[in-house]
């Protein structure tokens, strides 16, 4: 798990009947994180020329069943809000707001807190980043820029690529920025095919051209995608579909340069740079015997691989939705006025499994009723994320909360089988009698220092945690 990054940050805890403010204060004592208690305390103004540091807050729910949830909602000022409640609690749109959409158990641990803490830091920082125009790839997230590394290294070069990504990723456009880094390629055309999309029977006048009157209804000559991509680039989309018999045409002519019309008598040479995409995994279908392992040496010389959305994280998200959005409205964005606060945040916590299509789907949903209706409706519009929003694989979930972070899943409740809140509060308690030295604690307890270390990693211990009253 990479360590979070939330250094010079302010903290606002609205405890209510909660105690949690020196839970948290404990948690992020290690960090230049000041962890201030807002239950009837101003909202500070910012000095004249000096900004305030980023600001996230926690609230226990029962501010809201004390009813000084209004109270602080005047005081957050598009703060991000973590939100401190029993799980199973029922998420009343009535009396929640719309923003309720990162919450934690009353038992939380560092762990969660400090995961949940980062995740929003992030997105506070993405709220700035200004709609870039459609046509430029956006590239915030450290494995966007790794792989237009990747690509700007291989791009003028004649070998063939393979591109793989999941569906909706943006491997054509990736195929295209290697098109335009080639120094001679990039003169010719860019010619794009979908294999999962070649009708049978005609593979072959699709690809290798034909003459004229080579079959009825052939009343001029026909240039296939081989000739056509001469001088360019021929892109491959959806290659693992090619069915077998025609992986061998292709093969043949990778290897040959040269293409023999239907119905002609001579071949035609052929010069072209080959890029090919999939979304399926290629070696195991090699393994398999669905795809010929001779083709697919020669198709992977360089591999490239396209991140998902949630692999490119919130600022990524966010800031492709809003440069889809911009396209999408127009000039009607400067009557509108920047993208709401609440909009970009619940962007960066949707799961799309459809990736960047998916999420131009719904900047088109939001771009119409925004254009329609002349405002950002808020139900209107969180009704639309709703249908488009997809359902976390567990492993998803997982990367999303922080590998070994303690996973606490989307509704709030946390991957805690086999816990015992009274050993993990007696181990904590040895902890801090024993300064935290891990051997003395394992002695006083009785128990070897690697059960320890693991009992630690099982219960979410990290140095200086606190323990968890028995009533949460």
């Amino acid at each position: 798990m990479t360590a979070p990054n939330f250094d010079e940050l302010d903290l606002f805890v609205w405890e209510g009947k909660a105690d949690i403010l020196d839970r948290i204060a404990r948690c992020m004592a290690s960090f230049d994180v000041e962890v201030i208690r807002a239950d009837g305390l101003a909202t500070p103004e910012p000095e004249r020329g000096v900004a305030l540091r980023p600001c996230v807050a926690v609230i226990s729910v029962t501010v809201i069943d004390g009813g000084g949830l209004a109270q602080a909602s005047e005081r957050l000022q598009g703060m991000p809000v973590i939100w401190v409640a029993a799980g199973s609690r029922e998420r009343d749109s009535r009396t929640y707001p719309p923003e309720y959409l990162h919450v934690l158990p009353y038992d939380f641990t560092c762990a969660e807190l400090r995961t949940m803490v980062a995740k929003l830091v992030r997105q506070l920082r993405a709220r700035d980043i200004a709609p870039q125009a459609p046509d430029v790839l956006v590239a915030h997230s450290e494995a966007m820029k790794s792989l237009l590394a990747e690509v700007g290294a291989f791009a003028d070069c004649n070998h063939s690529v393979l591109v793989r990504g999941e569906t909706g990723v943006g491997k054509e456009r990736i195929a295209q920025q290697l098109h335009l880094g080639h120094q001679h390629y990039s003169k010719g055309a860019f010619v794009a095919v979908n294999c999962g999309a070649i009708p049978d029977g005609l593979f072959e006048s699709l690809f290798f051209g034909h003459t004229k009157g080579s079959f009825t209804g052939a009343v001029h000559a026909h240039r296939g995608y081989f000739e056509q991509a001469t001088g360019g680039t021929l892109f491959l989309d959806e290659i693992g579909d090619l069915p077998r018999y025609q992986q061998v045409k292709l093969l043949r002519v990778l290897e040959d340069n040269a293409v023999m019309r239907l119905g002609a008598t001579a071949p035609i040479r052929v010069d072209f740079r080959l890029v090919a995409a999939t979304n399926r995994n290629l070696r195991e279908m090699v393994a398999s015997g669905e795809f010929r392992a001779d083709l697919f040496y020669r198709l992977a010389v360089i591999e490239l691989h396209v991140p998902s959305l949630e692999e490119r994280g919130e600022v990524d998200k966010i800031a492709i939705f809003k440069a889809l959005l911009s396209n999408v409205l127009g000039d009607e964005l400067e009557v509108l006025g920047e993208t709401p606060h609440w909009l970009s945040d619940a962007v960066a916590e949707t799961y799309f499994p459809g990736n960047v299509r998916q999420l131009r789907n719904l900047a088109e949903r939001v771009g119409v009723i925004a254009r329609q209706l002349h405002s950002w409706d808020q139900n209107l519009i969180q009704r639309a994320i709703a249908l488009t929003r997809g359902t976390p694989t567990p492993a998803i979930l997982a990367e999303r909360n922080g590998a070994g972070g303690g996973g606490v899943s989307l509704d709030g409740t946390s991957e805690r089988k086999g816990w015992n809140s009274s050993e993990r509060n007696r181990i904590i308690a040895a902890l801090e009698v024993n300064d935290w030295k891990r051997q003395d604690t394992a002695q006083h307890l009785g128990i070897s220092r690697k059960v320890l270390w693991e009992k630690m990693r099982k219960y979410q211990i990290l140095d200086g945690e606190p323990g968890i009253p028995d009533d949460a």
